[in-house]
C-alpha cells in the first residue's frame, strides 16, 4: 500500500474515535482544505452509522456486563439530561464534534429513542458544519507567519 493510503486510511479510523483528529491530522498530512473535510465527515459518519445499527445492541450488552448499582442521576446524567430537554437532538448533535466523541454522541441520541433517519441527518449536518469550521480556522491560523515558523 502507498503511504498516502495509509495516512488516509489512518486519519480516517482515528475520526471515528475523536473528530477533531481530522482538520488537525488531515493539515499535517498535507491535504487541501476540501480532502480534510471529507475524510473528517467521513469518518465521523461511519461511526455514526455503525453504532447507530448496533448501539441498542452494545447498550443492553454494556448494562448486562457492568450491572452494579450506579446512581441513576450522576452529574454527567443530568447534564446530557438537561441538554436533551433544552435543545433535543439538534442541541446533541451540535456539541458532538466539540465535546462528546461520534460514539459517544449516536449512543446518547440512541438511547433517547432517535430514529435513525434522524441521527444521520443531525449528525452529518453537525460533522460538515464544524468539518468546515475547523479545517478551513486551522489552515488560516497557520498561514500567520509567527505560528508557521513555530511549527515549522
Amino acid at each position: 500500500m502507498s503511504e498516502s493510503l495509509i495516512t488516509f486510511i489512518g486519519i480516517y479510523f482515528l475520526t471515528y474515535f475523536k473528530f477533531i483528529a481530522g482538520p488537525v491530522l488531515g493539515h499535517a498530512a498535507g491535504y487541501s482544505v476540501l480532502e480534510t473535510i471529507l475524510v473528517t465527515v467521513m469518518g465521523t459518519m461511519s461511526s455514526v452509522l455503525i453504532f447507530t445499527l448496533l448501539g441498542t445492541k452494545f447498550r443492553k450488552k454494556l448494562a448486562l456486563r457492568f450491572k452494579k448499582k450506579k446512581p441513576v442521576f450522576t452529574r454527567k446524567n443530568r447534564t446530557i439530561v438537561q441538554l436533551w430537554r433544552k435543545y433535543g437532538e439538534i442541541g446533541i448533535a451540535l456539541i458532538t464534534p466539540l465535546l462528546l466523541t461520534p460514539i459517544g454522541g449516536t449512543l446518547i441520541l440512541v438511547s433517547f429513542g432517535t430514529k435513525k433517519r434522524k441521527i444521520y441527518f443531525h449528525m452529518l449536518w453537525s460533522a460538515t458544519l464544524w468539518a468546515v469550521f475547523f479545517s478551513m480556522t486551522i489552515d488560516q491560523l497557520l498561514q500567520i507567519p509567527f505560528l508557521k515558523s513555530l511549527l515549522g
